[in-house]
């Protein structure tokens, strides 16, 4: 491993000279490239950080220095450099290191990281502890310019601003969100880089240098001050900070010698740095979309790795969305679709070709999305906000106040509900249905497969009122698809199988998995039968009384059973004042952590397998319990 192998953390790194970091910067990426194309994973965003993370790292003292991420997704370096690069081969696995940073992971993870635009507001926390206690540490903020359009930056940094305490923020600028930059921060920064900075990026950095060296960094700092109103960093001057910058991401020697003058400054300094993702490696660079979130790949060719399969394709839940939005819209001209800088992910990216002018990307503000389609619904719009299911627990006031509770009729699409597997805790979507299922008014429905989806889409534009639709990450079932989409009766589910012994309701994903756990059970003795119950609100308590009438329920989510579909199940029948026996299978009270769905659904009990199990327990030991009495 040459260089890396001697290296566990900051102290290490200060024992090669800065000649050498390159070298290095080269074998950690290589180990990246290998690490990802393995597993998977957050590639062009982590190979273009890996010069600026190890800089960082050879000037300052961390773990006592704080280092705070944005995101996280950009600091796979952070994790070789810190004792984690013998393990970095199983990362996003099963056991193995997070693709996100985890403070109970490593004593470098200062801050856990999945979500963007928490690193300024978290580092400014630490700064002030510091500040408090009278330690000597210093406090870094790594954020991303995608991260720069949360609102949550902006209200930290004005807090900063304000504060004028130690801080220093290193705004690292790959030019890109996940997909192509947007808002007016994007402009700002694009028209620093085409003043000329860029191109002359070692002369900027030489006079830069040579002003410390003359006057001095107190002298600098003040005529700095005098300069803001014609310095191109004066928005971030204006709020309190002092800008340097934009200089080169990936010449380490020039970096090291930059932030070795900054780190010695007092008060809020913001460093821009300019970098390429994907840097070092050709695919990633050539194509950053495509391996920001990357799947498996030969290094060799940059070609993703696909299993030899002779059954035919079967579309995704994201990709049916997107091609039955477009459908839709092409019947309605008020249709309408928002995205948080995730066109391709969301399946959005259909849409902006078909209908660029309906669509809108407002960056990664998911609260400033809700609003925002709360006010295209106000004034006779039909929007789609199309979101991941984990990111869309910033949003529940919005929901709840500006959209619930007036009444508007938005429709949310929550993409990647469930268990979303490898990228672990932070982005599993298991909380949507106890968030929301609490609202009045709204409407909550999971379709059972991909057929369900376009269904269940058309079903959430007509019916008029604030409606949630989640579903999960990846394939669908391969069932045969209707020719159009139709408009389902609302709230009301459907027995797809009847059981003599006991009958699961199942919503969303679980249904299907519901039908062969019932087939499992047959050779048992037991009959089970199957419903899928389509909506969590309005619940179709008619068929569940029914059933309930012909024996005990089984609920099966891939949700957490605290205030879940169960939940509700357990609420109705308690209610109606119905004395049924129910088991209720889902997410228990604990965070998930990473592996492949199937690992996870496996551990959970929720697979096919496990359902049948728990069912054939528990009938058995409630049957016992009944008889004894």
């Amino acid at each position: 491993m040459g260089l890396l192998s001697n290296i566990r953390g900051s102290e290490d790194l200060k024992k090669l000279n800065p000649a050498a970091l390159p070298a290095l910067a080269a074998e950690v990426r290589a180990l990246i490239i290998e690490g990802v194309s393995r597993n998977g994973g957050h590639l062009a965003s982590s190979l273009g950080a890996t010069d600026l993370i190890l800089s960082l790292h050879y000037v300052f003292d961390t773990p006592r220095d704080r280092i705070v991420f944005d995101t996280g997704h950009q600091a796979y370096a952070h994790k070789i450099l810190t004792g984690r690069a013998d393990r970095f081969c199983t990362i996003r696995t099963k056991g193995g290191l997070s693709g996100f940073l985890k403070r109970y992971e490593s004593e470098y993870d200062a801050f856990g990281a999945g979500h963007a635009s928490t690193a300024l507001s978290a580092a400014a926390g630490m700064a002030a502890a510091r500040d408090q206690s009278g330690a000597p540490y210093r406090v870094v903020a790594m954020v991303a310019d995608g991260a720069m359009t949360g609102g949550m930056a902006w209200e930290a940094m004005q807090n900063v601003g304000q504060l004028r305490t130690d801080l220093l923020v290193v705004l690292n600028d790959n030019q890109m969100f996940i997909s192509q930059r947007v808002g007016r921060l994007g402009r700002i920064l694009t028209k620093l880089l085409t003043l000329g900075t860029v191109q002359s990026a070692e002369r900027k950095v030489e006079l830069f240098l040579n002003r410390f060296q003359f006057w001095g960094k107190r002298i600098l700092r003040v005529a700095k001050r005098a300069r803001v109103l014609f310095f191109p960093g004066m928005i971030f001057e204006e709020m309190g900070f002092t800008y340097f910058g934009p200089v080169d991401g990936h010449n380490i020697e020039e970096l090291v010698e930059v932030l070795g003058y900054v780190k010695a400054l007092q008060g809020p300094v913001l460093l821009h740095v300019v970098t390429k993702k994907g840097r070092g490696y050709e695919p990633a660079e050539d194509s950053p979309i495509s391996f920001h979130g990357a799947p498996r790949f030969d290094v060799e060719t940059g070609e993703v790795t696909k299993t030899a399969s002779t059954a035919p394709a079967v579309p995704t839940f994201t990709s049916v969305f997107g091609k039955t939005l477009v459908a839709l819209a092409k019947k309605d001209p008020k249709i309408c679709a928002i995205t948080c800088a995730m066109p391709e992910g969301t399946g959005l990216d259909l849409f902006r070709d078909a209908f660029p002018k309906r669509y809108y990307d407002v960056g990664i503000a998911e609260e400033h999305a809700l609003t925002f389609a709360a006010g295209l619904a106000a004034d006779g719009m039909k929007p789609v906000a199309a979101i991941y299911s984990s990111f869309m627990q910033r949003s529940f006031d919005q929901v709840q106040h500006d959209i619930s509770l007036q009444k508007l009729p938005v429709v949310i699409a929550m993409d990647r509900a469930g268990i979303v597997g490898e990228d672990g805790p932070t982005h599993h979507g298991v909380f949507d249905l106890s968030l929301f299922r609490m609202l009045p008014d709204v409407i909550i429905m999971a379709p059972a497969d991909e057929n369900e989806m376009q269904h269940m889409l058309a079903t959430a534009f007509a019916c008029g009122a604030t409606a949630l639709l989640r579903y999960p990450r990846g394939k669908g079932f391969g069932v045969p698809m209707d020719p159009a989409p139709a408009v389902l009766p609302l709230g009301k589910g459907r027995v797809l199988a009847p059981g003599r012994d006991l009958t699961f309701l199942a919503i969303g994903n679980r249904v299907h998995p519901a039908l062969k756990a019932a087939a499992l059970l047959k050779p048992m003795g037991i009959d089970a039968g199957v419903a899928d119950m389509r909506f969590v609100k309005p619940l179709d308590t008619d068929l569940i009384k029914s059933l309930a009438a012909a024996g005990p329920l089984v609920t099966v989510e891939d949700n957490a059973l605290a205030g879940g579909f169960g939940s509700a199940v357990l609420e109705y029948l308690n209610a109606a004042g119905l004395d049924t026996r129910l088991l209720r299978l889902g997410i228990p009270d604990a965070y998930v952590e990473q592996g492949k769905p199937d690992e996870l659904y496996a551990d959970l009990g929720i697979d096919p397998e496990g359902m049948a199990r728990a069912a054939a327990a528990w009938l058995r030991k409630t049957d016992l319990v009944k008889n004894s009495i």
